[in-house]
């Protein structure tokens, strides 16, 4: 937000897209006041090498975290509106301990 306005992250477990009816999801919303972004934009920003940075980013930033997130089991998703900001929302399941570990 190169003009300014705030960030709001946000965290809350259970529910979610993935198993509405576990507990063993976590939601991370994050939000903010900048421009926000077209339906076209949006349609577009998990694609490797898209930008609206022109010379400033590589377009790699989104399409690695939502791959990432897809590799974890989760969902990254977007909401957005021309001049009413955006917000993206994780979920992940929660992870319990590993096969190995002692009680």
């Amino acid at each position: 937000m190169p003009n300014g306005g705030r960030l709001i992250i946000t965290t809350q477990t259970g529910g979610g897209e993935l198993d509405a009816h576990s507990p063993d999801v976590v939601r991370i919303d994050v939000r903010d006041t900048g421009a926000g972004m077209s339906e076209e934009t949006i349609a577009r920003i998990f694609e490797p090498f898209f930008s609206t940075k022109m010379e400033k980013g590589t377009g790699l930033g989104l399409w690695v975290s939502h791959g990432v997130v897809q590799a974890h089991g989760g969902t990254l998703k977007v909401r957005s509106r021309p001049g009413q900001g955006t917000t993206f929302t994780i979920t992940l399941p929660v992870a319990g301990p590993p096969d190995d570990a002692e009680p």
